[in-house]
């Protein structure tokens, strides 16, 4: 054996490794849980909170990690804070990479699309569990490939802890070489031990990004690294063929992208969803909106919006872009604050609390959002990516209402076979049609047993033929008697379906009626106008489908 091979199974040579790895994996543990914290700071809105992660984030990453080593170890002892060497190591190391993790960390949180928020939110979902359970397995897809860059880079870097007389792998090399004046050999060692740390680290950063990218699924994407995992499985499923063992994988082949024209949803499974009244009586307004006004800055969107709606009315909103609609939406459900005004829904604000016959918003508005039970079916689906079809259907269920598992995955399964899905239960949303990635975000809003279906523009992003398939569930569930409010520019829906219209324009209701009423015979010429221009893009559509 080479003798740079023989220093390089040492036992003096591999402790310093070992100490090289403990100080690696302390360090980066807390290095993390800093840079976790650092950007939660940053993407504050609470100025003084962004402004001393910033501070500190400058400062880390100014000034270089040996000074930041050196300080501790000098600096400590004087205020009667006396830590061993590794200790010290541990602290500086994890408080210098923590500046860093906390920027990349934030910039992996920007970069999941804020529509995950706002679909957690609707579901009751407060901000540290959407952050843990709807933001950061995405945003995993970002932080990974810059965690091992730390990782290895740290592990690297351990030889500056030799500063302040921490004995790793690069400490003791030297010590060694400065006896026989081998440099060459030992170092060569002292390398290759370092070299086959870092590869194990390679291959564990290959596993992790291929657990979370879920492109794979499609055979789309992965590193140099992914050919071999693929031939690691194909061995695998040739020595379970050879033994007569069937995988699952084998015997449940992908089921192909078709469409289930039709879906069936039992009006008698509809009922069982929907929760009882418990803050009005029968025949009291179950919505109302009293002089609602919001604005985004100068722009005032809403300009003292009244309405009211019945349990089991179904209320389709029609109305040109930027009339207000969806942020009234919004507004409803709580996403948005209101600047004045007042909405209750089964006679409780969602959100709010009088106090001396003053609105105040709740401090916990997760909980008051779970308690109003309001499903949301939004106009891109929102769909949680990294979550299958089921999954979605069950997260909150299980998390904000603490369902039992079992109970939401039996549950789940029925809403998805009832709307036509059962057999794609177990794919991701990207699998998914457009109609039927809307089914299940319905089958989603529907689990948690709302009291109103709230809809924003739910057919506007599909394909001609596939509106269909969503307006048939939307049919379904008016036949059963939910309490809907409909943001469409269907208006053969709204028409068909819709007990009362609403038109809206600048931030106004100009028009509200019965559908024979005002999409028949309105009264307001700006409704008038709309439908004609509703109508002639209509006729141009089925000129093209033609």
């Amino acid at each position: 054996m080479p003798e740079f091979l023989q220093w390089a199974v040492h036992p003096f040579l591999l402790k310093g490794a070992w100490i090289a790895i403990e100080i690696t994996a302390v360090a980066m543990v807390g290095a993390m849980a800093i840079g976790l914290a650092l950007a939660a700071m940053r993407l504050s809105t609470f100025a003084p909170l962004r402004g001393t992660a910033w501070v500190y984030i400058w400062f880390m990453r100014g000034t270089p990690l040996l000074l930041q080593l050196v300080f501790l170890y000098d600096v400590l002892p004087m205020v009667d804070i006396r830590l061993d060497n590794l200790t010290t190591a541990f602290i500086g190391f994890a408080v210098h990479e923590s500046a860093f993790c906390a920027e990349y960390i934030r910039a992996a949180i920007l970069s999941v699309n804020r529509n995950q928020s706002i679909a957690a939110a609707a579901h009751g979902m407060g901000k540290f569990m959407t952050l843990r359970r709807i933001i950061l397995p995405q945003a995993m897809r970002v932080i990974l490939p810059q965690t091992a860059n730390t990782v290895i880079n740290m592990l690297k870097s351990t030889s500056v802890a030799s500063v302040i007389f921490v004995n790793e792998l690069s400490f003791r090399s030297h010590q060694i070489a400065a006896q026989n004046f081998k440099y060459f050999t030992v170092l060569s060692a002292a390398g290759i031990i370092y070299l086959f740390m870092t590869s194990v680290l390679s291959v564990v950063q290959d596993w992790l990004e291929r657990k979370y990218n879920t492109d794979l699924e499609r055979g789309v994407g992965g590193n140099m690294l992914s050919g071999f995992w693929a031939w690691i499985e194909a061995r695998r499923a040739a020595k379970a063929a050879k033994a007569g063992i069937v995988e699952e994988k084998a015997r449940k082949p992908a089921a192909p992208l078709v469409k289930l024209a039709n879906p069936k949803l039992d009006p008698a499974l509809i009922k069982s969803f929907i929760s009882p009244s418990t803050g009005t009586a029968d025949g009291e307004p179950f919505v109302v909106c009293r002089n609602v006004h919001k604005s985004y800055g100068e722009r005032e969107v809403l300009r003292g919006v009244d309405f009211t709606i019945k349990r089991g009315e179904v209320v389709a909103i029609l109305g040109p872009s930027g009339s207000g609609k969806s942020t009234l939406l919004r507004l409803i459900n709580h996403l948005e604050h209101m600047d004045w005004g007042e909405i209750t829904v089964d006679g409780r604000h969602v959100g709010y609390e009088k106090v001396n016959n003053l609105l105040k918003p709740k401090r916990n508005l997760a909980k008051a959002r779970a308690e109003a039970r309001i499903g949301m079916v939004f106009q891109s689906f929102n769909l949680f990516d990294h979550f299958t079809a089921i999954e979605n259907v069950m997260e909150a269920p299980v998390q904000v209402y603490g369902e039992k598992p079992e109970r939401a995955e039996e549950v789940a399964t029925k809403l998805l076979a009832s709307i036509g899905l059962g057999e794609h239960a177990h794919h991701l949303p990207h699998r998914l049609s457009g109609g039927q990635q809307q089914r299940v975000a319905i089958a989603r809003a529907l689990a948690i047993s709302p009291k109103l279906m709230l809809f924003d523009e739910p057919t506007s992003a599909l394909d001609p033929e596939l509106v269909g398939e969503v307006l048939n569930v939307m049919r379904r569930l008016a036949e059963a008697g939910m309490t809907m409010i409909v943001v469409t520019h269907e208006v053969r829906f709204a028409r068909d379906v819709a007990d009362r219209v609403v038109f809206m324009d600048g931030g106004e209701v100009v028009e509200d009626g019965p559908p024979e009423q005002v999409i028949g015979n309105p009264q307001q010429e700006r409704t008038k106008q709309f439908l004609r221009m509703v109508a002639q893009e209509d006729a141009e559509k089925a000129t093209v489908t033609a």
